[in-house]
């Protein structure tokens, strides 16, 4: 039976208003969703996407509809807009650089793909079809398009004719002279008629191994074909709702409209809806720019998933959702406080407590109008928590929670009770309220560490001593306290320095070099007082226990942790602010010591033009090329960062690096012109007594991923000191 609720309405990309989703005398929805391309894991962005798609199909599922939901799976290579005229194809590429078969890769990432939506309570979709069944769908639309004149083939490629649709740039907005610029953005194909043709099947190149046989000759199908094929084939020619992020609108989601619609001759799709991009600290998220976070690398830090599902609900689907780790913390947080309360809401209510039907229901209309209106999750949530505010009977609140989270998907229902402990504590607990009426305050403390220790919180209340187990998040902070950013640690570069040296390290994985490299600097500074700060950047292979264990082992050793990779300039800064040395030493992970250099390090800052000063220093000429000082000393243009020292009290004039630099690459030459810019000379020592040893930061990466972060950077460093060639050694 179809409840008497507001029925669902959304926005619509195409006509950019809202819409009802289904017709009124409906009791069905179709809904079909983008799924992933499985040649390596979706990111939380992608997730978000999907999380979308989950959101409305619960709302329409809680209000009695009967939902058929279909998400895609290509596990054909197809071809990106930006790599049409390549003949890229990512599946494949993946599968030769590990061995095996594309087949075999796009399985295993399927099942990853599935295990993290489970692992966020999505709702596993009616139909997963895949790309590589729907070859022959596909050959069939191509043909009627090609019947029609919406298409034409010239030498085993098929192209789409963009002039012969009128509609096409509707979605996305992106009509005649936009197009034409669209186009060109990509490497020109000299067999399209026009430049904004898209290609329905390309011809196979020689030696691919994914590639079928068609009418016009062996190839493979484009992206946007297969999204036709696979929703036509099932859901019919008409869809009531089709889901995606909004990178989809263009030129993906164009295009599939195109198709489909030249193909049946009618409109396809009712309603399409679109979420908008999901940033990661500030900045698009990108693979090179290290925060492209995957649901596995936030369970691998110890975090719930679930939290991040709490967070994306906390920001409407079509605004911009700024990911950070704090506040997935925070979320995370939230959650766990929401699930305790849950379970003493339960508890409280008893298993014969009538519910106040009158206030279930009010209350349920609420969040269903709420919900209703263009998925309004955020008001939805809030409405969550003045629910377990209000005043209403414990078992109406625990019947209302089991309807709302139905919805929301936190699992609620689902989850143990944490206030359930063994007798053991139980025991403990009494005879704490004993020792605390004979204010005996000391033992009962004692006890309480005691239980602490074992993973139980107590909590004193009216009516008397309650304990619990500690979730995920408070056992994790037991282990060790880690920060998300740079701004979350105070600066101490005003404070007067308490030691001769700070030396600071940044580690990123890669818990031998860390041993290494510490081992051999603490055993070549006896001179003078000292420090050492390592920072394990967001490691998961064993580097934070690593330094851990060398700090027991070291006064003068403080390890921090953060709970991702940060940025490599915000580590860095993170280190100089925590800094209490006269002079500051930067070291990379890489360098192995084998002689006393500090005393070196010193005597070349006593000059006071001299701002930097290290081992291995660049020259150039033009500010475009900088070479290696191939063993040299003197002066430089720029130090790198094996081994970079200068005064810390300069930083008040200097200032911190720029923490637009998330990868090392380049950050150093920017850094050393900032010291430039203030008139401060760079001098290197190659005698100094360090090896350097593999830097795996650098040959982990492929050759196109090295040749993208060392240009994003360096066009960084252009943008400012483009020009200022005044401040190059040759020009003096």
């Amino acid at each position: 039976m179809i409840s008497a609720t507001p029925r669902l309405r959304l926005n619509d990309t195409l006509s950019n208003s809202l819409i009802p989703v289904r017709s009124p005398d409906s009791s069905s929805v179709n809904i079909y969703t983008c799924g992933p391309t499985v040649y390596r894991d979706a990111h939380i962005g992608n997730m978000r996407s999907y999380l979308l798609a989950d959101w409305i199909k619960r709302i329409l599922i809680s209000q009695g509809h009967k939902v058929t939901h279909v998400k895609n799976i290509t596990d054909v290579g197809h071809m990106r807009q930006e790599m049409l005229e390549r003949g890229d194809d990512k599946v494949v590429a993946e599968a030769l650089s590990q061995g095996k078969s594309p087949a075999e890769i796009a399985d295993f990432y399927t099942g990853r793909f599935l295990s993290d939506e489970r692992s966020i309570n999505i709702l596993a979709a009616d139909v997963f079809p895949k790309a590589t069944d729907h070859i022959a769908e596909m050959i069939e639309i191509i043909e009627s398009l090609l019947e029609q004149g919406f298409a034409y083939a010239v030498n085993g490629n098929v192209y789409y004719s963009v002039k012969s649709f009128p509609g096409y740039g509707m979605l996305s907005g992106n009509v005649q002279e936009s197009l034409l610029r669209e186009a060109v953005r990509v490497e020109v194909d000299s067999l399209k008629r026009d430049p904004r043709d898209f290609t329905l099947w390309k011809s196979a190149e020689a030696g691919r191994e994914l590639k079928w046989d068609s009418p016009w000759g062996e190839g493979f199908p484009g992206w946007h074909i297969e999204c036709s094929a696979m929703s036509l084939r099932h859901l019919g020619s008409n869809i009531d709702i089709h889901t995606g992020g909004v990178d989809n609108i263009f030129p993906h989601h164009e295009g599939e409209i195109a198709q489909s619609e030249g193909h049946l001759g009618d409109k396809v799709v009712n309603c399409w809806v679109h979420g908008q991009h999901l940033l990661s600290d500030g900045v698009k998220m990108s693979k090179s720019s290290g925060n492209s976070y995957t649901i596995r690398d936030i369970a691998n830090r110890g975090i719930d998933p679930i939290a991040f599902r709490y967070l994306c609900a906390t920001v409407k689907y079509k605004n911009r959702m700024n990911f950070t780790f704090t506040a997935l913390k925070s979320s995370e947080t939230a959650l766990n406080r929401l699930r305790r309360i849950t379970i003493l809401i339960k508890r409280d209510a008893g298993l014969g407590d009538i519910v106040d039907r009158d206030s279930v229901d009010h209350w349920r209309n609420l969040f269903m109008q709420t919900i209703s209106n263009d998925l309004d999750m955020p008001n939805a949530l809030s409405m969550v928590w003045a629910l377990v505010r209000s005043d209403i009977d414990s078992a109406s609140k625990y019947e209302l929670l089991g309807s709302f989270d139905q919805v929301l998907g936190f699992g609620l229902m689902e989850i143990p009770d944490m206030f359930e402990v063994p007798e053991h504590v139980f025991s403990k607990l009494k005879e704490r309220e004993g020792l605390r009426e004979n204010r005996n305050y000391d033992q009962a403390d004692a006890i309480r560490s005691d239980l602490l220790n074992d993973g139980f919180l107590v909590s004193d209340t009216k009516k008397g001593a309650v304990s619990r187990t500690k979730n995920a998040s408070e056992l994790r902070n037991d282990k060790w306290q880690t920060i998300s950013a740079s701004s979350e640690v105070s600066s101490a570069i005003l404070e007067e320095n308490i030691y001769d040296f700070t030396i600071g390290i940044v580690l990123t994985g890669y818990p031998e070099d860390a041993s290494r490299c510490i081992r051999s600097l603490l055993q070549w500074t006896s001179q003078g007082t000292f420090e050492v700060i390592a920072i394990d950047n967001g490691s998961v292979d064993g580097t934070g226990e690593v330094l851990e264990e060398l700090s027991s082992n070291y006064d003068n050793l403080e390890v921090l942790h953060t709970d991702h990779v940060l940025g490599d300039a915000a580590a860095k800064n993170i280190l100089i602010k925590k800094a209490r040395g006269d002079i500051y030493v930067q070291l990379d992970p890489s360098v192995e010591i084998h002689g006393v250099f500090l005393g070196r390090i010193r005597e070349m800052l006593c000059d006071a033009e001299v701002g930097i000063v290290g081992l291995a220093g660049l020259r150039s000429h033009d500010l475009m090329h900088f070479h290696d000082g191939e063993g040299e000393s003197g002066d430089m243009d720029a130090m790198q960062a094996y081994c970079l020292a200068f005064r810390r009290s300069d930083i008040r004039v200097i200032g911190l690096m720029r923490e637009t630099f998330r990868f090392y690459r380049n950050l150093d030459i920017d850094f050393s012109f900032q010291f430039k810019d203030k008139g401060y000379r760079i001098i290197a020592d190659a005698t100094l007594p360090m090896t350097l040893h593999e830097h795996r930061a650098w040959n982990i990466l492929s050759e196109g991923e090295r040749e993208e972060l060392s240009r994003k950077n360096f066009g960084r460093f252009l943008k400012k000191w483009r020009g200022r060639r005044d401040l190059l050694v040759s020009h003096k």
